[in-house]
Formats: C-alpha cells, structure tokens, sequence
C-alpha cells in the first residue's frame, strides 16, 4: 500500500495554502470530502473572496495573541499580498479596508489549483476515523484506508455544513489526548431580548455604528433583522461577545445635545438616521418625539443613550447563519513555528481547525494562508 510522504485532510484555504509552500521533493496528498476544491473560498465575499484587510495585527483575532503574533510575523499581510502579485492577482480594496479578488474568487482557487496540481487530489472523500502505527499515520475512509507519513489536519470548522463542515479534526485531536475548545458559532448575528423587540420590526434597516464588547470597539454597518441584529459590526462583536451587555452607539460620528442645540424640529427630525430607526430609539430610551426646544435637562440626559445603548443579547443565530466557528485546538498544545502538535510527532494542526478566530473582514483566510505556509515552512525545514 503507497505511504505518502504527506496528507492534508481538507483541500480549502489552509490547506491548499500549506500545499503550494510544500517541497516537490514530498509526496503529497490532499483529501477532501467535496466533489470540488475550495467550496469555502468559492462562495465568500459574495463570489469574490474577502482575502484579507489593509490593518491586520494580533488584535484582529480571538486566541492566543503570542500564536498569532507568531505566525503572521513570519507570513504577514504584505507577504501574502506579494504572493498574489507574483501570481499575477492584484486584489483591489473595498470600503477603503477589504483586499477582494478583482472579479471571481476563481481568481485566487485557480493560482492555489496550479501551484498543487502536481500533487494528489482524493475529492468526494469523507474522513470518519484517524489511528497511528509505528510512526505511520492510516486515515480511515468510507471508501478506503490512506496511509501517511506525516499528516496535516486542515479540516475546518463546524459552518458551512452544506459544504460539508464538520467536527472531525476536533475529534481527531480527541482521539489523540490532545486539548480542544468546544466549536461555537462565530461572525452570526444575535438574537434580542424581549426589551429589544423593537429591533426587529426595523428588519431590513441598516445604519453604521460602533459597538463596544468588553474592551473591544468594533466600527461597521449593523442590520436590523427579523431574528435580531446582524451586520459586519454585530458579526464581529459576536467574536467577542459571551454573555453579558454590549453597547451601541447609533451616531459614532456625532454628538447628539449638539444636534438638538436650539432647534424648533422634532427630535426625530435632527438624528441624521432613517426616520423610522429614529422614531424607534427615541421610544426605546424612553424620550418623547417632541421639538428639540422643548426637551428637559431629563430628557436630554436619556438622548445620551444614543451614545450608548446596553442590553444583553439573547443568544446568536447558530451554525447555519455563522460564518466561521470559535474554538479548536487550544495554541498550547502546539509549536508555533510548524503548528505541530507537542505531543504527536508529525501531527500539524492549521487554520481554522485552531482556536483562532478573526473578526470580519478577510482575517479567517490571512490567518489560514499564513498558518498553512508556516505548516510547510516548518515541514520544508525539516527535511
């Protein structure tokens, strides 16, 4: 029976990524339980692929800081950029922070499909069950039984299971004694409390924002939904967000006592939101819609709210509305120049699959393309 040199279960960013930066000298296979590769890539952004952002640093990202400092310090944002280029894919920047393919996200598959193609594809290939003996990694499918000198575990998370997203690189690590974090969902809207009901008869609303979790500002669009809030900035609090307040400033860019300063409008009528986003507030905080003029000191106190507005969502949308899943395998378990596990030789953990979770905005893919090039980097080196 053949024994490759290397086997990468999952053929989407990470793990392409990992195979392109992989020595020609290797035999190499990847497996993966679509009939195409790069089901994720192909789909994101809107068809055209939000690659990465014009500021990327640790602080983008949920998980051991000192992993992540590690890995991009060694394949930053530039030097994936720099790849593109000399792959001739120049991607443009949308919104003034997003670096997106030019027209398809065929444009990056197919720079990823042509640095592999000299290595082994094994599609429509699910992975139940992964044992290791005399050095010798067997990867147990439905189908057959691959064989494996080395193995590089780039399987995903848990969203996106129309494109067959599961928990098997979790349960893999499990079946070796190596410590995970539970997979949940992540970059998905929130769910409100009865008190924020309001919230969804705006569905369909959008307006920009800052939304504060803990330490963490986050600036983007929030859209009201008939499930409650969603939107870049919701997606990314969500990041963040466990249980307990957050706080929404509907006017980020204004200051809501100079809006009103002596004007004979509507309260309502001065707010530069959409009037029905306006009308809502004023009611959710408890101040009438009356002439500027006419409001209270009291009153006046309560608009601050606009500022701030704290409630505690309910819980989120779940794994079918989620764009990736927090959780994996925990940094400790690894060694950060190779994302190889400390305590099974020749076992390499790489994006997604590992406890770190960028917020939104192309930092899921910088982080898998730089921790799979780190992966092959550190193979590479061996050898």
């Amino acid at each position: 029976m053949k024994i490759y040199d290397v086997l990468i279960l999952g053929a989407g960013a990470s793990g392409l990524m990992c195979a392109s930066e992989l020595s020609k000298k290797l035999s190499v296979g990847i497996i993966d339980i679509n009939a195409k590769v790069a089901q994720k890539l192909k789909v994101s952004g809107g068809g055209k692929c939000n690659i990465t952002n014009v500021s990327v640093s640790h602080k983008n990202f949920d998980g051991e800081s000192e992993l992540v400092s590690s890995v991009l310090e060694r394949f930053s944002k530039e030097d994936l950029l720099e790849f593109l280029q000399k792959n001739s894919l120049t991607p443009v920047i949308r919104k003034n922070r997003y670096y997106f393919c030019k027209d398809s996200s065929d444009e990056i598959i197919n720079i990823l499909k042509k640095l592999t193609k000299h290595q082994e594809l094994i599609l429509n290939t699910e992975i139940f069950e992964v044992v290791k003996k005399d050095d010798i990694f067997d990867i147990k499918t439905l189908k057959s039984t691959l064989r494996a000198k080395r193995l590089i575990v780039a399987t995903g998370g848990k969203s996106f299971n129309t494109l067959g997203a599961s928990d098997i690189g979790l349960n893999i690590a499990k079946s070796f004694d190596i410590q995970i974090k539970e997979f949940t969902p992540a970059l998905v809207g929130l769910t409100v409390q009865k008190d924020q009901f309001w919230m969804k008869e705006l569905s369909g609303l959008s307006c920009y924002v800052n939304i504060k979790v803990d330490d963490r500002i986050l600036d983007e669009d929030l859209l009201f939904a008939h499930k409650g809030i969603s939107g870049p900035a919701v997606l990314s609090a969500s990041l963040y967000w466990k249980k307990g307040n957050i706080s929404i400033d509907f006017l980020p860019n204004k200051n809501i006592h100079e809006l009103i300063n002596g004007s004979k409008k509507l309260v309502s009528s001065v707010i530069p939101l959409p009037k029905r986003l306006s009308v809502a507030i004023l009611e959710a905080i408890g101040v009438n819609d009356i002439e500027c003029k006419k409001l209270t000191n009291e009153a006046k106190e309560k608009l601050l709210a606009i500022h701030n507005y704290e409630f505690a969502p309910a819980g989120n949308f779940g794994f079918s509305k989620a764009e990736v899943s927090r959780g994996g395998i925990c940094a400790k378990e690894l060694h950060f120049d190779s994302l190889e596990s400390k305590t099974v030789k020749n076992l390499h953990f790489i994006g997604e699959v590992v406890d770190v979770t960028g917020e939104l905005g192309g930092y899921n893919f910088q982080w898998a393309f730089s921790s799979g090039v780190i992966c092959a980097r550190g193979i590479n080196k061996y050898l």
